[in-house]
């Protein structure tokens, strides 16, 4: 397939920069692993999963594209995810009109996971890396993470961290025995200390972390805010406000699709106190610079300095 035309993004509605592969091609349709635990977290009922195919296919019929990635908790699962990392980037391939592929590398594989890395961002044109410091057990600033970072670095990818509470475990024994410390922000200001040249995506708003999450955002230049995981309308207000202003250009439309539709995102969006020259930014044209698609030179339209003080 030939790489989409700057017209195809700049008509886009949105780029969700926050959505999971829960099955691959191979597998019979159903609900997931956890399913019925997330689903009634999240309101939905059970949550089934979607392939690659099938994501291209939901996106593209609302004019959306998405990142899309799995999740390697092999340290805590011993199993290896599904789909692999490979036939995300693989399928993404054949839909690069809409689909984004990112991979994950829990950073408990040690070197074997770095090697891996290396063949993914070389061989399968994967964009960034997802990680889920609550789901792998570790804090972001673990120098055991710090040659993955390395590799992400060096070839201009990005790092995608969970952060603030999660839905995966929620209500359930023990929470599941995932502890909500690891997904704590402040860890990843060290990381975006020691790697400058990383770009970096805080994913969610950070509760009950908002306020550190956004004091990174706006000290380190390369750090980057995800609104995906939670409805627009349980925002808190200062998260609402930074947007609007001085984090207008660092803050992404993600939904965390299949937990929360795209569709039921923008609607409860569209009801917030954000400016019309600064939705553009959050929906579509901040990711687009950030992945490196096309858009326009003078994408930042919003020149107005209105509103500009938290």
């Amino acid at each position: 397939m030939s790489s989409p035309s700057l017209q195809h993004w700049r008509e886009l509605a949105g780029i969700d920069v926050h959505v999971h592969v829960h099955r691959s091609v191979e597998d019979d349709a159903g609900p997931v692993a956890s399913g019925d635990q997330m689903g009634e977290y999240f309101g939905i009922g059970t949550m089934h999963g979607y392939t690659v195919p099938e994501l291209a296919v939901h996106y593209r019929e609302r004019n959306m594209a998405a990142v899309v990635f799995t999740v390697d908790s092999v340290s805590a699962t011993g199993e290896e995810p599904v789909p692999s990392n490979r036939e995300v980037a693989e399928q993404a391939a054949e839909h690069q009109d809409v689909l984004v592929p990112f991979a994950s590398i829990d950073p408990a594989r040690g070197a074997a996971g770095v090697r891996e890395a290396r063949i993914l961002a070389r061989d399968y044109g994967v964009r960034g890396f997802k990680f889920h410091p609550g789901v792998q057990g570790f804090f972001p600033d673990d120098r055991r993470a710090y040659p993955l970072y390395e590799v992400i670095q060096e070839f201009g990818l990005i790092a995608l961290f969970h952060t603030g509470q999660t839905g995966v475990g929620a209500g359930s024994r023990g929470g599941g025995g995932i502890r909500l410390k690891y997904s704590s922000p402040l860890p990843i200001d060290d990381v975006a200390a020691d790697f400058p040249d990383l770009d970096i995506i805080m994913a969610h708003p950070s509760f009950p972390w908002q306020d550190e999450a956004l004091s990174i955002a706006l000290h380190k230049p390369r750090v980057y805010i995800d609104l995906s995981g939670w409805s627009p309308k349980y925002f808190p207000a200062q998260l609402v406000q930074y947007a609007d202003t001085l984090l207008k250009h660092k803050m992404l439309f993600g939904s965390d699709f299949p937990v929360i539709s795209p569709e039921k995102w923008m609607e409860e969006f569209a009801k917030l106190p954000i400016r019309d020259s600064v939705r553009p930014l959050i929906l579509r044209e901040n990711a687009a610079r950030l992945l490196g698609l096309p858009t326009d030179s003078d994408a930042d339209i919003d020149t107005d300095t209105e509103g500009n003080r938290p």
